[in-house]
């Protein structure tokens, strides 16, 4: 048989070689404090707005939108360690000057933070 051909003359395919696409992003931990965000340049010309901390968010209270300061994390259903640590994440129940919020989007995604208020 030819070199580099399998047994039924197939071709053998080499392995596909690493490009920088293909790398894994840095976490972003998006933590309580005085709001800090940075503007990321994304592939074909786009750009995110992430956050890296954050104090105030915008809570829906029936359809309106108020904005709130943020004093404290409650709890985190999918980590209980990132409540000790005040870490701002998806479905993380919060403390607010208008009651208890739940995060509705991923602060590190995203540069701002919303919450749907809960009674």
């Amino acid at each position: 048989m030819l070199a580099g051909r399998k047994l039924t003359g197939g071709k053998y395919k080499r392995p596909k070689k690493k490009k920088k696409t293909g790398r894994q992003g840095q976490t972003r931990i998006v933590k309580l404090g005085d709001r800090k965000s940075k503007l990321l340049g994304g592939r074909g010309n786009t750009t995110k707005l992430v956050s890296f901390t954050g104090n105030y968010c915008n809570i829906i209270i029936k359809g309106k939108a108020k904005s709130a300061k943020i004093t404290n994390v409650l709890e985190t259903p999918a980590n209980v360690f990132l409540a000790r640590q005040n870490v701002l994440v998806k479905g993380a129940v919060i403390e607010t000057d208008l009651g208890k919020a739940k995060i509705t989007n991923r602060p590190s995604q995203e540069g701002q933070i919303q919450a749907v208020l809960i009674e």
